[in-house]
């Protein structure tokens, strides 16, 4: 069964909406207002698409979150076909809040089964271009794996820039990457943006590397698959939001490297994402008198069909002008 094509162009307009939404709050150093806002707008575009949608990576729990938790129904109902969504409303909460780069509303989709329902878990990631794509192991010492990167990208490990977050508990992982020569760029959150911009060229980022939320590891998966990329992620024991337990009666093997297969394994995704804040991929929304300017991504994996849309969205009035 086929994702009908016409949620394309609804799943654009729903990143769209979360971003304006939150935009209008940033700097104002509300996260949770920011994230607030995000939310209901991307549920109420959502709820306006012809779908049978259930959330299976949202905001939490039922009980955790009012709006876009996990399992929470979403679209206009079973006389649609049925889907999975994955949802990170604004991904980048702090960022949003200070104003600082790469703020992005997302959501990813997949027919039933398309995506992994991962767990409120931390995971360790490496992501790498086309280049490296088979390549790399998260088994592999850093040093290696840098090795590889720059070879298959026709660089020294010098040029390559890795993304890794600014936690303490990447101080070791920081001086291995250090100590083989390449550059690094540290972020205080938002490493599925850096995730997507791996496998774009152009964006001067070359890997990620570290832990982050294994949510946004499947949200990066979804992606990276309809740009050939790749992520590789083990889930995490420590430093995490659920039992042991609870993750292991979900399925969920802690010794196996979980590949973008893996991570996601459908055949009809299809990835959303809108910028809030500018950023090293998407600009970030604009607001001018007439109307409301956002910049945007979206991708299919069958076919595969990458799109960068820049929007304009009007107001009413017979004086408007369009600004370019």
């Amino acid at each position: 069964m086929q994702i009908q094509s016409n949620l394309v162009g609804g799943f654009l307009y729903v990143a769209e909406m979360a971003a304006i939404a939150c935009a209008r709050s940033i700097g104002h150093g509300k996260r949770k207002h920011s994230d607030h806002l995000a939310v209901e707008a991307m549920r109420k575009a959502m709820d306006r698409l012809p779908m049978d949608g259930t959330i299976v990576i949202g905001e939490g729990e039922r009980d955790e979150a009012p709006m876009l938790f996990i399992g929470e129904k979403v679209g206009l109902g079973p006389a649609y076909e049925a889907i999975d969504i994955a949802v990170d409303p604004l991904e980048g909460t702090n960022l949003c809040a200070t104003g600082a780069p790469n703020a992005i509303a997302v959501m990813a989709a997949a027919e039933k089964g398309g995506l992994l329902h991962a767990p409120d878990l931390y995971m360790e990631k490496l992501v790498v271009a086309a280049s490296a794509k088979g390549k790399v192991s998260l088994d592999y010492p850093v040093e290696k794996n840098l090795s590889i990167i720059a070879e298959t990208a026709g660089r020294k490990v010098e040029d390559l820039t890795v993304v890794v977050l600014d936690r303490p508990r990447h101080e070791k992982l920081i001086g291995e990457i250090r100590a083989a020569g390449a550059r690094i760029q540290l972020i205080g959150d938002g490493d599925l943006s850096a995730a997507i911009s791996v496998a774009v060229s152009g964006t001067g980022i070359h890997a990620v590397m570290g832990i982050g939320g294994a949510p946004e590891g499947v949200l990066s998966a979804a992606a990276l698959k309809c740009l050939n990329g790749e992520i590789q992620g083990r889930l995490h024991t420590a430093e995490n939001t659920a039992t042991k337990e609870k993750a292991e009666a979900m399925g969920v093997d802690f010794n196996r490297i979980y590949f973008t297969d893996d991570l996601a394994p459908g055949e009809k995704i299809i990835f959303s994402a809108c910028g809030v804040t500018d950023g090293s991929l998407l600009k970030g929304v604009r607001f001018f008198g007439d109307g409301i300017r956002a910049t945007s991504l979206i991708m299919t994996y069958s076919p595969r069909v990458i799109r960068f849309i820049d929007s304009v969205h009007v107001e009413e009035g017979e004086n408007v002008l369009v600004r370019f």
